[in-house]
This record gives C-alpha cells, structure tokens and sequence, in this order.
C-alpha cells in the first residue's frame, strides 16, 4: 500500500539500487584487473632485474670459456657483441610473455614490420655481414694498428656493426664494419720488422763516399736497428743537378715512428755541419712585352 501511494519514488529507488550494483560490479572488475596488472608488472620487473643479472653473469662465463680455449682477443669482442643482443632480445620476450602480450601475435607485428625495419636498416645488415667477414678473414686484430677508410688509429674492439678504433691524439673512432671489409686496409702491425726508408738530395761536387760513412756511422750508433738486413746507404737517382741518396734499415715494428725521427734529426744535422744543403728549386716564367 505504501508504495501504491509513492511508485514514482519506488522506481528511483530500484533504478538507484541498480545502478550501485553495476557499479560495484565494474569496481570489482577494475580492481581486480589493475591488481593482476599490477603483479604482471611486478614479476616483469623482478624478472627483468634478476635477467640483467644473469646476462652480466653468462658473458663473464662465455668470456672466461672462450679465454680457457685461448680465443683471440678479435673473435672474443666479437661473441661477447653478438651474446649480449642475443640475450637481450630474449629477455625481452619474456618479459612481454609475462605481461600478457601473447607472443605469436607480438611476432607477426615484428613480422609485418620487419620489411620496412630491414629496408631502413639494410646499412646495419651490411655492417652485420661485415663483421663476420672481418673475423673469418682476419685482416686485422685488436690492439694492431690500422689505417683504413681515412682513419689510422689502434684496434680497440670490433662488434657486430662498428670497429672501434683510437687514434694517436686519443680519439674513439666507430668504423662500420660493411665499408672497412670491402675497403682497403693498410696493417702496419700485421709484421714484426718494418722497414724505414729516408731520401734525401744533395747538390754535385760532394763527397758521396764520406757522406755514406757518416751515414753509416750513425745508423751503428742506433741500438733500435737491426744488424740482418744489414742496413743500406746509396745514391738511388741522379738528377739534373742534384742526387738522391737514400738510406734503408730495419727495425722492430713498435720502434718505427723512434727511429724514423731520430735519423731524420741526426742526418738533418750532419748535413748542416758538413754545409750540405739541398738544393732550391728555381721557378722560371716568361712574360710578354
């Protein structure tokens, strides 16, 4: 009788009623899908801590394996690149599995978009490819020096796409290793012993044979060149007016840049207190009345 009197209000009252009723319910639902979320992300971060751990672990065990097999310092730089990417890129998997994200259809997204990744990504393909051939062919090593697409600097590490190189002022240098395996590479590391020539020119009327003992006498003096091959002293090139005399001895590949410097300084002075000059060039041009 009672709400014959007030049905206008009865039916607030059932509609009010309902409605807190779905409104629980969604609640119930948002905040149990923001607690499964929140523990997604909690183990993902738990599992992504403890991954880095284990990949900072399993490369200083790869690095110790390849050092126990004696792998060079060349192919070890180069798995040690390879490895770390690898397990990254794993370890992100599995932190997308456990996320929810199922990973047949994470793949076919990387799949679909793998072409045009690949056509913007085709020079790291090539550094890639590269890579591999410089540590098959194995035209240099690390800790050599090199000088190859413009850059003379000392082998540091070669990854899966860039070589890095420092030069003598101290400067890191990243060479992609597509264009540094197809280039051309200048060693000077690859030999124990180099070789250091110094030409120079000297006017006519000089004594060749005294200069040449005194050349010779300070190549003796010199404890970083070598005895075999004995060193050579000679007139290589009569010019008109002048001759060249060259002088070529041996040495150990780390004393080159020493000896180059000191024989050009010594010869330098012999020839100003013995007054032998090279001589000038003369520039002749004819101009018309």
């Amino acid at each position: 009788m009672f709400l014959d009197i007030f049905p206008n209000d009865s039916i607030n009252i059932t509609n009010t009623a309902s409605a807190i009723s779905t409104f629980d319910r969604l609640f119930d639902q948002l905040f149990d899908s923001a607690v499964s979320l929140g523990l997604k992300i909690l183990a993902a971060i738990v599992v992504y801590i403890i991954g880095r751990w284990v990949i900072k672990w399993l490369r200083k065990f790869i690095d110790r394996f390849l050092e126990r097999r004696n792998i060079e310092k060349t192919v070890k730089s180069f798995l040690d690149s390879l490895a770390n990417i690898t397990f990254k890129v794993l370890l992100f998997l599995i932190i997308v599995n456990i996320l929810g994200i199922q990973t047949t259809s994470f793949a076919a997204i990387l799949a679909a978009a793998g072409l045009a990744v690949g056509m913007s990504m085709k020079d790291n393909l090539s550094n890639f490819a590269g890579g591999v051939m410089l540590l098959v062919n194995k035209p240099f090593r690390v800790g050599e020096r090199i000088v190859a697409q413009g850059v003379d600097g000392t082998v540091q590490s070669i990854g899966i796409l860039y070589t890095v190189l420092l030069t003598g002022d101290n400067t890191t240098i990243f060479v992609p290793n597509g264009p540094l395996s197809t280039g051309n590479i200048v060693n000077y590391s690859a030999q124990k012993e180099r070789r250091v020539d110094i030409t120079f020119n000297i006017n006519y009327g000089n004594d060749v044979n005294e200069l040449k003992n005194t050349l010779l006498a300070i190549i003796n003096d010199n404890n970083l060149i070598k005895k075999t091959p004995a060193p050579f002293v000679g007139v290589t090139m009569v010019n008109n007016g002048s001759i060249d005399i060259t002088i070529r001895v041996w040495v150990s590949s780390t004393d080159y840049a020493a000896t180059s410097v000191d024989l050009n300084e010594k010869v330098y002075a012999t020839l100003s207190d013995k007054g032998i000059y090279t001589p000038s060039s003369l520039s002749v041009r004819m101009l018309k009345d």
